[in-house]
């Protein structure tokens, strides 16, 4: 069986650089490792976290748990037909080397999801989402280990409950089931979302035409454009969801507020745009002490060095008051915090 290691530094391991150390930390390579130590009683009473490609976690200094970290690889064909593929991928895996090789293939569906960063069995949990697709639509089933008793599970995508930015993983299963492996099945033929952001002219503008290969490159030039690098400034990427309300308190904010943009869901509820109200209350672009509001996107919280916990969640508790004194809407984080 692997090692367990002790006091693990995680700075390195947390894409907002947050300084971290873990008291216990398992890597494991295979299901059977993490089956091995589970039935070696080492989990028993102990806190558990789950840790990806930590891209999507604000890290405390001391971490008083079991953190265990997958590194399963391989993608397997599990199903093909003259439609779809369906493939099956190990979730320690980099999420962007597998839409990388999606699209080298011309599997069709994800390319939307380009330069996301963390691992496969990341996008279950947090039913990642980008440019009008999420990775619940593509997903198929996931296989995990319950941490509780050692045991393979099979969950259907049904099972699995996506929503906005959740899932059962990041709810009712959340540190106490670690997935394995993921499946998705995506399409062999040319259909592709084109209908949000600058998707389509940057495809058309800067590399020729729209196909499943320049909407890659588009999607990955935009989020640069945007984004910033986390070995310049770390960060966890969109640091708040965008909040879902009432048509008519959207239709009220419409009023007072015309270049709002909304988005109209299909239960009849409307998503607003985050970062526009957050910019809106002056906030894109300001520092305050080591942590600060990114210049080009006023969605994330960047770490501007030797930033903690406590200063990130003071930071975004200002940006969220601010939120809710100008608009009367409740910012909720979407990074996770341990």
């Amino acid at each position: 069986m692997n090692s367990i290691f002790h006091n693990k530094q995680l700075t390195l391991l947390n894409t907002f650089g947050l300084e971290s150390v873990a008291k216990e930390f398992f890597e494991f390579d295979t299901e059977d490792d993490l089956i091995d130590l589970i039935k070696s009683n080492a989990l028993n009473n102990k806190k558990i976290l789950i840790l990806g490609g930590g891209s999507n976690l604000l890290l405390s200094e001391k971490i008083k748990a079991m953190v265990l970290h997958s590194k399963i690889k391989g993608i397997t064909v599990i199903n093909n037909d003259s439609d779809t593929i369906t493939i099956e991928a190990g979730s320690g895996i980099v999420w962007d080397d597998f839409v990388q090789y999606c699209v080298n293939n011309n599997y069709y569906g994800i390319e939307n999801l380009s330069l996301i960063p963390g691992t496969i069995g990341a996008s279950p949990v947090q039913n990642i989402g980008a440019y009008g697709v999420e990775a619940g639509d593509l997903i198929v089933g996931v296989t995990g280990i319950d941490l509780l008793n050692g045991e393979k599970r099979y969950f259907t995508s049904e099972e699995c409950c996506f929503g906005y930015r959740s899932s059962i993983f990041k709810t009712t299963y959340k540190n106490s089931f670690l997935i394995t492996k993921v499946q998705f099945r995506l399409r062999k033929r040319g259909i592709l979302t084109l209908g949000y952001g600058d998707v389509k002219a940057e495809a058309e503008s800067m590399y020729g035409g729209v196909t499943i290969e320049n909407v890659r490159k588009a999607i990955v030039s935009i989020r640069e454009k945007k984004l910033p690098n986390p070995d310049e400034f770390g960060n966890a990427g969109s640091f708040f969801k965008n909040p879902v309300v009432t048509n008519e308190l959207a239709q009220k904010l419409k009023i007072l507020y015309p270049e709002l943009p909304i988005y109209q869901l299909e239960n009849g509820n409307v998503k607003l745009a985050a970062g526009w109200m957050i910019e809106a209350t002056g906030w894109k672009g300001k520092t305050v002490g080591s942590v600060g509001v990114h210049e080009k996107q006023a969605l994330v919280i960047i770490n501007k060095g030797g930033a903690m916990l406590n200063d990130v969640l003071k930071l975004a508790d200002m940006v969220t008051q601010s939120v809710i004194d100008k608009f009367g809407v409740e910012l909720e984080m979407e990074v996770n915090v341990f």
